[in-house]
């Protein structure tokens, strides 16, 4: 184990960034509407059976990747096979291309924070994000610069840049430990403020009502398992590099079961919150409940600011509090999706922090800004659509099979994970990596493209599909390829513990 590798200064410190990678815009915009979508009260089912089958034990497994060979997910994977080291590389360009249009939606969330007080977005709030704000123009044309993103997004960059210079304990841990309780604490405000407006009731009986139909749906159940997955920042690298910096005693288990049911209990919050509010908005158009509802980003930046419209009194403080907890849950994921790439550069080249964040994270900042365009839109819904189903879902679903299947390492990691942990590892968590998690990531692997397949997606042009679709997820698999060729790893890569 290298000496100087930097370290979290408590276990504190490690659960609240875990927790704010996990938080982030899809527990606010994705977890409710996937929910309500999926027989309601009824979906917690294999939600709470996802969690324990898929979602802990992955977390469980990268968590003592990270810790046991110390390294990022290039030099992780490289100590656990040489061969491997291609898989690492593709998970740090999965992180890349990520953090380069997350950062644009933080963003659109960061203007709206200041468009509350003046309700900038007038009566027709989609016409405004669409027209005025992002200024959207025809898929595949930049059409120069949507003037209004540009500063928001610069801030965002120097924040969260400045934040990574700072190093792990001083600037990642510091910013989590103020942002996650801020977060949290204004999230809940909001949350309180919604359920005290008229038509609250309806919007949460429609949101926990149980339809128990839906759970003999393997649709449902698959919903279940792609929400876990896509929450907990599992497969692309996040958690293998957080845990890499946890100190030699830490109890890897129970980290990862408080990280998982904490990201779970904002969802949970964020459902109360969002259905309330689109309970409240229902009964002020005189609609049924799932009239209103929708998810992403037409339900933060054009269904809540309507919500905002009709708020009886300061409804310009409820609208800043929620834009500015769609900021701070965006700021937690933004930092965790750089640090995988910087401490990659970093030990791969053996170049300082400060150099390994200002290439990787300058070059980042760069790219964003092609999604700060006319055209930005169309770019942004592609390449999160094909990086998420064909970069995560795939990288999770191959390092599950090599980890367990092909290099055998699942032994090696559980009495690793059980020499430091209170809870001990029974065979459940071998048979859910082994078995059960490689079914259901492979069923949606071949869904999701038979779908697209089928159907372009958004009826988007095809060449423009093929180029940033599919092209994208393509060039992070050959990055990964590339990069393990372009130069070996440091002199301590073959070192375990």
């Amino acid at each position: 184990m290298e000496q100087n590798r930097p370290q979290w200064g408590s276990r504190a410190g490690f659960i609240m960034a875990a927790v704010g990678s996990a938080v982030g815009l899809g527990n606010i915009w994705r977890f409710p509407a996937v929910a309500y979508e999926n027989g309601g009260g009824a979906f917690f089912l294999p939600y709470l059976f996802a969690l324990l089958t898929a979602g802990i034990p992955l977390l469980i497994m990268e968590f003592t990747m990270g810790h046991k060979y110390r390294g990022s997910a290039p030099l992780t994977m490289t100590r656990i096979n040489r061969k491997s080291e291609w898989l690492g590389w593709w998970q740090l360009a999965i992180s890349f291309f990520i953090a380069t249009y997350y950062s644009v939606i933080i963003a659109w969330a960061t203007s709206y924070s200041f468009f509350s007080f003046t309700k900038s977005w007038g009566n027709a709030p989609q016409d405004f994000l669409l027209g005025e704000y992002l200024q959207v123009g025809e898929p595949g044309q930049l059409g120069g610069f949507a003037g209004g993103v540009l500063l928001p997004l610069l801030l965002v960059w120097i924040v969260t840049l400045g934040i990574m210079f700072s190093g792990v304990k001083k600037g990642i841990e510091a910013a989590t430990k103020f942002m996650l309780p801020l977060l949290v604490i204004l999230f809940f405000i909001v949350v309180v403020r919604a359920l005290t407006l008229p038509g609250a009731v309806e919007g949460l009986n429609a949101f926990f009502q149980p339809d128990w139909s839906k759970i003999s749906d393997g649709k449902v159940w698959i919903a279940a398992y792609g929400q876990i997955f896509f929450s907990l920042s599992v497969g692309f690298a996040i958690m293998i590099t957080y845990s890499s910096y946890l100190p030699k005693k830490a109890d890897i288990t129970n980290n990862a079961f408080i990280t998982a049911f904490a990201n779970s209990s904002f969802e949970l919050l964020a459902g109360f919150g969002v259905f309330a509010a689109l309970g409240f908005m229902a009964q002020q158009q005189g609609v049924a409940v799932e009239e209103v509802v929708s998810s992403g980003i037409i339900l933060a930046f054009a269904v809540f600011p309507q919500i905002i419209n009709e708020f009886p009194v300061a409804s310009g403080f409820f609208g800043f509090l929620f834009f500015i907890s769609l900021t701070l849950a965006g700021l937690t994921s933004l930092i965790s999706i750089i640090e995988t790439f910087v401490a990659g550069l970093q030990e791969k080249f053996n170049i300082s922090r400060t150099v390994s964040v200002a290439v990787g994270g300058g070059l980042s900042a760069l790219i964003s800004l092609l999604y700060a365009t006319k055209g930005g839109l169309f770019f942004l819904d592609t390449v999160d659509h094909f990086i998420n189903l064909y970069g995560i879902v795939f990288a999770g679903f191959v390092e599950v099979i090599l980890v367990a299947w092909v290099f055998k390492e699942l032994d090696s990691l559980k009495q690793h994970a059980d020499a430091v942990s209170d809870i001990k590892l029974g065979a459940w968590w071998k048979f859910c990596l082994m078995i059960l998690t490689p079914i259901v990531l492979a069923y949606m692997m071949f869904d999701n493209i038979r779908q697209d397949l089928s159907t372009p997606y958004e009826d988007y042009p095809l060449s423009f599909l093929i180029t940033y679709g599919w092209g994208t997820a393509a060039l992070a698999i050959i990055i990964g390829v590339v990069f393990m060729f372009i130069k070996p790893l440091s002199r301590n890569s073959k070192e375990g513990l």
